[in-house]
């Protein structure tokens, strides 16, 4: 099948496109720059900003990944509305059949904070000029790279005492981004996944305070913990920049959503494309040997570009 992935440098995206690669399909990757891309499929060029490239993009493709969002924006909701009625535009106009998007989970009943009533709008956008929807919704995806993810680590890393919001105590149920991208892989051509939504999540609910103390126990670290009731969104979202590499924005985003509960409440995914997905252990696992990997490969980068200076000199 010939398909177009957005977002294919990213961290869910950089995973997918080799995975669709090997499962057989003609992948198109859209990057503003391809000159610079790097990774599997064939890279084109567009932007969910500029209609024009969105048409060229997917001019002759079956079906979409759409994986973009704005959350490092202050004017996210409207920057990701806009580009998703522009990519459902071009969708419509260049015969594509399907349409797979990756949202966020959280109860419609609940009151969402901005960041998830966003994920909802695109979900919305995205099918409202008649290409069918195929949706996933994901709480918090481990892997090495994911924000979230990096936040829960950084903190456990660089804090051996913490103070806490009231947010340390929301349920949420993570899943390895392994198991995503293989849900993501499966739900393409699966008859019966065309305009449906579907939750997705690991085998354990836990609080964000569990997952904390999870990683630590894994790597052999002491956490203690102080809550502190009143500590606000915008204070803690600043915190979380004083300690973690993540901006206040993005931490603000994701601090937000932190009062949502997200957790699976209808696991139909698991008929659709049946396999069992990793606990929070053995995910946390895998994250930090990918992290541990990727550090090794920079060294190496390093020390062969000191020698090659070395031999010039």
């Amino acid at each position: 099948m010939q398909l177009l992935l957005t977002g294919a440098s990213g961290f869910v995206g950089g995973r997918l496109a080799p995975a669709l690669v090997k499962a057989g399909h003609d992948v198109r990757a859209m990057t503003r720059r391809p000159d610079d891309y790097g990774g599997a499929g064939t890279p084109v060029a567009g932007d969910v900003t500029d209609e024009a490239s969105l048409r060229g993009a997917l001019r002759g493709c079956e079906a979409a990944y759409y994986l973009v969002h704005s959350l490092g924006d202050a004017d996210f909701q409207r920057k990701d509305a806009e580009a998703a009625r522009t990519f459902a535009r071009a969708a419509a106009d260049a015969g594509v059949e399907r349409i797979v998007y990756l949202g966020g989970l959280g109860r419609d009943s609940d009151e969402l904070s901005p960041h998830l009533r966003s994920r909802r709008e695109v979900e919305r956008l995205l099918a409202s000029t008649g290409v069918p929807v195929t949706t996933l919704r994901a709480g918090i995806v481990v892997g090495h790279g994911g924000v979230s993810w990096e936040m829960t680590r950084q903190l456990v890393a660089h804090l051996p005492a913490m103070v806490t919001p009231r947010w340390v105590h929301t349920r949420t149920q993570p899943i390895a981004v392994a198991d995503v991208v293989r849900y993501l892989v499966g739900v393409l051509e699966a008859p019966d996944a065309g305009g449906r939504v579907f939750e997705v999540g690991g085998p354990e609910v836990l609080t964000y305070l569990q997952m904390l103390s999870r990683v630590a126990d894994i790597q052999g670290r002491h956490l203690f913990v102080v809550p502190v009731p009143l500590l606000t969104p915008s204070l803690s979202s600043r915190w979380l920049a004083l300690v973690t590499d993540v901006d206040v924005t993005t931490g603000r985003s994701l601090v937000d959503s932190m009062i949502n509960e997200v957790v699976v409440t209808d696991d139909a995914i698991r008929t659709v494309v049946p396999f069992e997905p990793m606990d929070y252990d053995e995910m946390v696992l895998v994250a930090l040997g990918e992290r541990a990997a990727d550090r090794r490969r920079a060294a190496r980068v390093r020390r062969a570009g000191l020698l090659a200076r070395g031999a010039r000199s």
